[in-house]
């Protein structure tokens, strides 16, 4: 292995180191309590090495947030290809979107609530994001109904999961409901 590799390795290891170790405070005391000062002191590097692999907080937020599409859309994968049928898949993917939700409130509000630098909807918008729309569409697209455009039934069935997710979160819904809030919006909004 070259120098250039080694060095190529170890910046690829502490950018992973950052953004785990900036995921990991935020899930804990929340993105205010995200700083470079603390995050330099967590993974014992100066500031200038953070800011050496991030502008500041907000390219960290883009980049937890990218990472955390991924791992949504992976978690949406895996939940529908083990249903059987559309209502099944559509009912599938609405309780794994609101399970990482819960599961995941800094990261999700790292995708969604806050501001990360990342352009959405555009053809610039990042791979990571396009394939987490990718991931609902695949599934939504079929129950969209006659005459209705795929993607914008993905848009409104999506917009409904994120309403459900942060009123739950918010404490604005009983959590005893959620599953019977799940079975109204397939039932409502999918054509299965």
């Amino acid at each position: 292995m070259s120098v250039q590799e080694r060095k190529e390795r170890e910046r690829a290891a502490r950018e992973r180191l950052i953004v785990a170790t900036a995921r990991e405070l935020a899930e804990q005391q929340g993105w205010d309590a995200v700083t470079t000062r603390r995050l330099a002191e967590r993974i014992e590097y100066s500031q200038p090495v953070l800011y050496s692999h991030f502008r500041g907080k907000r390219e960290i937020i883009g980049a937890v947030a990218l990472e955390g599409a991924a791992e949504m859309a992976s978690a949406l994968r895996a939940a529908t290809s083990a249903a059987d049928g559309p209502r099944a898949r559509v009912t599938a993917l609405a309780r794994t979107y609101l399970d990482f939700a819960e599961r995941n409130p800094a990261v999700y509000d790292a995708m969604f609530q806050l501001d990360g630098g990342l352009p959405f909807a555009v053809e610039e918008t990042p791979e990571q994001l396009k394939d987490g729309f990718a991931a609902l569409l695949e599934s939504l697209g079929e129950v969209a109904g006659d005459g209705v455009h795929p993607g914008l039934f993905t848009e409104v069935f999506w917009a409904a999961l994120h309403g459900l997710a942060t009123l739950t979160r918010a404490g604005r819904l009983p959590p005893a409901e959620a599953e019977r809030r799940v079975e109204l919006l397939v039932d409502r909004l999918a054509v299965v």
